[in-house]
Order: structure tokens, then C-alpha cells, then sequence
């Protein structure tokens, strides 16, 4: 039994309660958030510390246990395949079948270029960066005392995410050629992605040039929900459509890859408006 898994599966149960009770005490989300970066860091910092390979296999070892959930044996899902000696997961002889798009993603980085490992571990180190930059920029946002500061974190949080995000586009410039991730919907998916996060980026940015603060807390909010769309709702999409679409080549990660930041952003958008609205309520009254 892979120790680090379960104890992340036991981890992210009690991050799931804490969301749970933020969603009606907003006053505890700058908690909520530090508890969800660390478990962000946990699993990109792995793979820098322990290289590529051994940080996909854990990767894939999350979702070992929900997709081979209800499997005879002898089943061979057309989503689901093996890898060399199971070198691809952490479960040993527990589970032998993994999705297809992960053991692409893990054969694609034992052997790789070094362009495409740096490119990787880059696109990684970057966007740490640019989640530990935006949490602080959310939580303590610029005013009189702290504008300065809060103006050369943001150029500072610009500069990795341009960094991250060509690395990223790099990377998925090649997926046209891995059929598990979807081909050239997978490739196109993944720019999407980028242009979902970068233009939130971007918009508030350009507000904050303009001076204009009410427009650029709200972009930058939509770019927050768009990150963590494409972090962490990319991976829970994938733990829900994962078991059921093992029948249906590349519908579970495409999925992940075209709906989640969008859907991130617009997430964070409806609770912006759920709290500016109860504000105000306090406010009148």
C-alpha cells in the first residue's frame, strides 16, 4: 500500500471539509487557501526533487484506485492499458491497469529529450511561484501603504506566468502526435487552457495600468479561479470522468483539459459576486 498516497487522499479529505465550511465563512478561505498550496507544492515540488518520472507515477497512483473501482479481472476498459514492469504506479501488483493517458504521459518522460524535461520542470517551478505570488496578492492587495509592493509582486507574478505558460506551450505543441492524451484536440485543449489563464492575467493587468481597481480586483479574481481551475479542478475532473468514461479513448482528460479553467474562472466569478453582493448587504443594513 503506497503510504504518500493514502496519506494525500487523507489530506485532501480534510481540505474538501474546510472548502466546504469556507463557502458560508468566507472569513477562513485565506486558510483554506494555504492549506490547498501546500498540497500543491507537495506534488510539483516531488517531481523536481525526485525527477519526472517518479512524479507521474505518484501522480497516476491517485487515480489507480477510483479507475480500476468495479473491474473484473480479465477487463481490459478501452480507456486502460498497462505499462513496462508497472513501473508507472506506486500500487504494485494491486492495481495493474492504469489509465492510457497517463501511462503515455509517464512513457513520454522516463527516456525524454532534455527540452522536453526542462521544459517540465520549468512549466512546474514557474506556476509554484506564481501561486505562492497570487495568494499574497490576494490576500493582502495594494492600497496606500502597500501599493508599491503589491505592483512589483504582480510584475514579478507576470513574469513567471509568461514563463510558465510558453513552457507549457511548448509542451503541448507535441500533443498532436500522442493519441492517449487525444491527438490534436488534446494540443488545441491545452492552448485554450493557456489563453484562458494568461488573458485573465493580462485583463487585470492592463486594468491596474489603467488605474481602473474595481475592473482589476475582479480579473485578477477570474485569473485566480482560472489557476486553480486548471490545477486542481483538471484533477478532479479527471477522479469523476476517470471510471466512467473507461470505455471512451481520451474523453476523460479531454474533458479536464478543455472545461477546467474556464470553468474555474467562472466559478470564482459567481462567488465573487455571492460575496460583493453580501457585503453590500452588510453594508446598507
Amino acid at each position: 500500500m503506497p503510504v504518500g498516497v493514502l496519506g494525500f487522499y487523507g489530506a485532501v479529505l480534510v481540505w474538501a471539509v474546510l472548502i466546504a465550511r469556507g463557502f458560508s465563512r468566507p472569513r477562513y478561505w485565506p486558510v483554506i487557501a494555504g492549506f490547498g498550496l501546500v498540497l500543491l507544492l507537495f506534488l510539483n515540488i516531488r517531481y523536481l526533487i525526485e525527477g519526472a518520472p517518479a512524479g507521474i507515477a505518484f501522480f497516476i497512483s491517485l487515480y489507480d484506485f477510483f479507475d480500476n473501482l468495479g473491474l473484473a479481472n480479465g477487463d481490459m476498459p478501452l480507456a486502460m492499458t498497462t505499462c513496462v514492469d508497472n513501473a508507472c504506479s506506486l500500487w504494485g501488483a494491486t492495481f495493474e491497469l492504469h489509465q492510457t493517458w497517463g501511462v503515455a504521459f509517464f512513457d513520454r518522460f522516463v527516456e525524454a529529450p532534455a527540452l522536453r524535461t526542462n521544459a517540465l520542470y520549468l512549466h512546474l517551478a514557474c506556476n509554484s511561484i506564481v501561486f505562492v505570488l497570487m495568494h499574497i496578492q490576494l490576500f493582502r492587495p495594494g492600497h496606500t501603504a502597500s501599493g508599491s509592493n503589491h505592483a512589483w509582486l504582480g510584475r514579478l507574478t507576470m513574469t513567471f506566468l509568461t514563463i510558465g505558460t510558453v513552457a507549457a506551450l511548448y509542451l503541448a505543441s507535441e500533443h498532436d502526435a500522442v493519441s492517449p492524451y487525444g491527438g490534436i484536440w488534446s494540443e488545441w485543449g491545452f492552448y485554450s487552457m493557456s489563453l484562458c489563464v494568461y488573458g485573465a492575467a493580462v485583463m487585470g493587468w492592463r486594468t491596474a495600468v489603467q488605474k481602473d481597481w474595481e475592473q482589476h480586483r475582479i480579473w485578477m479574481v477570474r485569473f485566480v479561479g482560472a489557476m486553480y481551475g486548471a490545477f486542481w479542478l483538471f484533477r478532479v475532473l479527471l477522479l469523476v470522468t476517470g471510471p466512467l468514461l473507461r470505455e471512451w479513448q481520451s474523453a476523460s482528460v479531454l474533458i479536464s483539459i478543455w472545461a477546467s479553467a474556464p470553468l474555474g474562472l467562472i466559478i470564482a466569478d459567481a462567488l465573487r459576486r455571492s460575496w460583493d453582493a453580501e457585503k453590500f448587504t452588510r453594508v446598507a443594513t
